[in-house]
């Protein structure tokens, strides 16, 4: 089912209220990064203006802006060791819990922040559960300098995709770095096995692949409910 950019606005706020309706007084809490990311952080402020004291860490300078705006207090990442709950989007995810991420171009922030914190909620609607990852595209974070060189050995290894531009010039994420998005191949059947070898490459600094860690996805389906998806893990 393709959904209309209406409804699947409209899914993705409702999942962001109920997450926001998890968060609980005297959390430090990880403010992910991207459509549905935005929509969290938008109800979290209206609960902290209702009177619910937390503090938050940042995946993204676009995050912690709308949230200091709206009156949260955002510590920087380097002042803290651990998170209580993170609440973050996906790109994809699979029934193992794999998830693609980094349409934002926020994935390297993104990945240290959850691996950080004792739970995750992975916030979705129902469009973004697929069988097997790969439809959406992978993006990584690779290093500007000699970044032709990565591409190239990236290439003979079989992942073939294009440097993300934005304003005709190549898009910077908020480390500095570029974001290659690989295309080809469509799925990736060993996301595990893809990222290492991807990881071994000088060059390569993070893949936009998320796994291994302590999620639950909060899903919008697309019959108007929201509910915590059943782990599918064996």
């Amino acid at each position: 089912m393709t959904l209309n950019p209406q409804t699947q606005a409209e899914l993705k706020r409702a999942v962001g209220r109920k997450a926001a309706a998890l968060v609980r007084d005297g959390m430090l809490v990880g403010l992910g990064t991207g459509s549905t990311a935005t929509f969290f952080i938008e109800h979290l402020i209206e609960r902290v203006r209702e009177g619910l004291r937390i503090t938050a860490v940042s995946s993204s300078l676009r995050s912690a802006d709308q949230a200091r705006q709206g009156g949260i207090k955002v510590l920087d990442m380097n002042e803290v060791t651990s998170i209580d709950l993170t609440v973050d989007g996906a790109d994809e995810i699979d029934p193992q819990d794999h998830m693609i991420k980094g349409g934002g171009g926020a994935l390297l922030r993104e990945k240290i922040v959850a691996s950080s914190s004792h739970q995750v909620i992975i916030i979705v609607d129902e469009s973004k559960l697929v069988p097997v990852l790969g439809t959406f595209g992978l993006p990584i974070e690779i290093l500007p300098f000699g970044y032709q060189a990565t591409i190239h050995k990236l290439a003979k290894l079989g992942y073939e995709g294009s440097l993300r531009m934005a304003n005709q010039q190549p898009f910077i994420t908020d480390n500095g770095h570029y974001i290659f998005d690989i295309h080809s191949p469509k799925t990736f059947s060993n996301p595990s096995q893809d990222h290492n070898r991807m990881i071994a490459l000088a060059g390569v600094i993070e893949t936009g692949f998320f796994f291994d860690l302590p999620i639950q996805v909060l899903v919008g389906y697309y019959d108007g409910s929201v509910a915590f998806r059943r782990s599918q893990h064996g």
